[in-house]
């Protein structure tokens, strides 16, 4: 079996700064929806949600972003990640809202920064030259 090379500083960086973002972004939207902010209430509604709904879904997205967070279950997080990106891609698809993209590319930048600060990622998926 193949050895991974060793994570160097700029690319640990990078999959920090990567994993970062959606991260925040989630947490930042989870808080909101804790505290029912006028304007994620008007949001969902917008969505066709249920205000009743948006604590729970600030909690899944609490719950998502910090397993993400933590290294050993940082795998978990990001399918959970995952699945929390797909939902919100098909409600905004839904009813027409072009801001969708944001949520696939937010899902791919939670896998690359892991890819790129994590063994076991690119261990389980290796990127290989033209020529191998």
């Amino acid at each position: 079996m193949q050895t991974t090379a060793p994570i160097s500083k700029p690319m640990m960086w990078t999959g920090r700064i990567m994993s970062a973002i959606p991260v925040l972004l989630i947490l930042f939207g989870s808080v909101m929806k804790l505290m029912r902010a006028p304007s994620v209430l008007e949001g969902v509604g917008r969505y066709g949600i249920s205000e009743q709904l948006v604590v729970p879904i600030g909690v899944i997205e609490l719950v998502c972003a910090v397993l993400y967070l933590i290294p050993s279950t940082s795998v978990l997080g990001a399918i959970l990640i995952t699945g929390l990106m797909g939902g919100a891609t098909f409600t905004t698809l839904r009813i027409g809202d072009p801001t969708y993209v944001m949520n696939i590319i937010l899902g791919m930048m939670a896998w690359g920064g892991l890819y790129l600060r994590d063994r076991r990622i690119r261990e389980l998926i290796p990127l290989r030259s033209s020529g191998e």
